[in-house]
């Protein structure tokens, strides 16, 4: 069974694109698959429809070799062009903050995705997570988890972008020339 100290991880990376339009692609929840390779689906629940401070989400994730899990994060804060944060707390998983602050730089934005461990996981969570889920070193997963996230989330703005700027280079479907 594995069992590692868990408190906090940053990534950062330079986003060619405004804060407004990056946090426009970060706080619509409903986007997340697209750019977090462990989040299978999110949407608004408790009759939120939209980022605001105290609404909810659920979230259905998939690591490792065990069976999809949900969780019901909560908005904290929702500051657009700013900062978009949620903490997520689960039985057994503790309690995790995850914070996006966007820092204007240049013509983009420097992204800073970070996790904050505010109550550890206990030890039924590190043996589901090492027994029945295989992951072995849940620190390194996270840390690229949230690089391939901010990598993602660069393409899409850059997609965005191309579009404001281009409406007729937006990519859309193909069609057939026969």
């Amino acid at each position: 069974m594995i069992r590692q100290e868990l408190t906090s991880d940053t990534v950062e990376r330079y986003v060619e694109a405004p804060p407004a339009a990056v946090y426009d692609i970060l706080a619509d929840v409903t986007r997340t698959p697209e750019r977090t390779p462990d989040i299978v689906r999110c949407e608004w629940i408790d009759g939120a429809t939209g980022p605001a401070v105290g609404a909810r989400f659920k979230a259905t994730n998939k690591q490792g070799r065990g069976p999809n899990w949900s969780n019901k994060p909560v908005v904290t804060v929702a500051d657009p062009g700013r900062e978009f944060t949620f903490t997520r707390a689960e039985p057994f998983a503790g309690t995790i903050e995850w914070k996006h602050v966007l820092i204007p730089e240049g013509t983009g934005t420097r992204v800073l995705e970070s996790y904050t461990v505010l109550k550890p996981l206990t030890i039924v969570g590190w043996f589901i997570i090492g027994t029945l889920y295989g992951l072995n070193d849940r620190r390194s997963d996270l840390h690229d988890s949230m690089v391939d996230s901010l990598d993602s989330l660069d393409r899409l703005a850059q997609i965005a972008q191309i579009g404001e700027r281009n409406p007729q280079e937006q990519p859309g479907p193909r069609r057939s020339t026969r």
